[in-house]
Formats: C-alpha cells, structure tokens, sequence
C-alpha cells in the first residue's frame, strides 16, 4: 500500500482554520438520502452534518449505478464523545503492546480515530458511510464500518489487498462518486469521507480548513 499521511501528523494540526460558519442540517431530513441507525445517539446528533455537505452526497448518490444508494452511518460526533473513543482505543492498545511508547500509542490509535481535536467529525465535516442496494442491503465492502486495523488484519485499508474482488470494486464504484463530489479519504478507513476540515486542507492543497470544531448540543435558535 502507498504511503499513508495519518491524522497524527503534526502537518495536520498546523493546518489554519477559517470557519464558514456554515450551520449543521439534520440529514434525517433529507428525503433522499438514507441513514443507519447504528451509531445513533439519543439526541440525533450523529445525523448532522455542515451545510454544504448535503448536495456534495446528493450528488455523489445520483452517480451511482442504477439501483444502489449511499448507506449512511455516522457524520457529526459531538468532541466529548470522540474523546471517549479515542482515550478508549488508546488505552485498549497500550495494555495490548505495554512496550509501545506513549507517542506511538498515539500514532496507532490515530489510524482509527482522530485525535479530538483535529477530528473532522466533531467538525461535522466528516461523513462514515457505505453502499446499499434500494431494498437497503449492505454491499460486500470487505469489512464492517468501524473495523479496526486489528480486527480486519488492515483490510479496512481503502487500498487494501486482502480482501475480495468484489469488494475492491464496490469501493472503488463508492471512492469515484464521493471523490467526484469533492470528499477525500481517510486512507485507514474505507468508509470515512470529508470535506473542509483539516485533513482536507492537507490532501487538497487549501490554505485553510473550513470548518472549526463544533460543541453540542447546539445553540437554541
């Protein structure tokens, strides 16, 4: 696989922010587009996502091959929560490598989560997602959303070469349309889109983010 840049890298953080002040939409909604409910919260706040976003994946979906839909699981994630995550794994990975050093903990826990604050979900930046047929069946993408690189022995590596034929090429049919639509990849994790956070201003070149951490709840009004 091709050199991976991870959310660790300190080229990363140092990316400046310019927030649009572009509000979160709840994507539930949005007639058009279909969400799974199994990172749901009980305030919804894992159906949000900026503005913008919602006719980047309007338009991703509608280049899609007859008969499939994008499948989406989780986009905005409030800090306090990707804290948790993050602080979890970390933790889970140190007991499992007690000879790891506590800046390599770090480095391999950013292959599955974003350190809190650079995280483009807690951005609402950030989209996990897959493919599904219209009767809602889950296409074979080689691994399950949120597999782990320990789990899945890094076939959720977008580019990963353990998995089926069939499942490289049902991600390369989902990475054309949200690629077409501006999104870029989390390379560690098949499903993990973006647009306009910080690690977007890297891979594309943009001298600034777009979008700044958002805390929730939201603001009344």
């Amino acid at each position: 696989m091709p050199d991976i840049v991870l959310m660790s890298d300190p080229r990363v953080a140092k990316i400046p922010v310019e927030d649009r002040g572009e509000p979160l939409v709840d994507l539930r909604t949005v007639p058009g587009l279909r969400l799974d409910e199994r990172q749901a919260d009980p305030d919804g706040a894992y159906a949000h996502v900026r503005r913008g976003h919602v006719e980047r994946l309007l338009r991703a979906q509608a280049n899609l091959p007859d008969g499939l839909r994008l499948l989406i699981v989780e986009a905005y994630r409030p800090p306090v929560l990707q804290e948790q995550y993050f602080s979890s794994y970390a933790a889970r990975l140190a007991e499992a490598n007690p000879d790891w050093p506590e800046d390599h903990v770090y480095v391999q826990a950013s292959r599955s989560l974003a350190p809190p604050h650079i995280g483009p979900h807690v951005c609402g930046a950030a989209v996990d997602l897959t493919l599904c047929t219209e009767s809602g069946k889950e296409l074979d993408m080689g691994t399950e959303v949120n597999a782990s690189p320990e789990e899945s022995d890094d076939g959720c590596y977008t580019a990963a070469d353990n998995i089926s034929a069939r499942a490289r090429r049902n991600r390369g049919i989902l990475g054309g349309v949200l690629s077409e639509a501006g999104f870029v990849n989390y390379p560690t994790e098949w499903w993990h889109w973006s647009y306009g956070d910080r690690y977007w201003a890297l891979c594309t070149g943009a001298p600034a983010a777009l979008h700044d951490l958002i805390d929730w709840p939201l603001p009344a009004g």
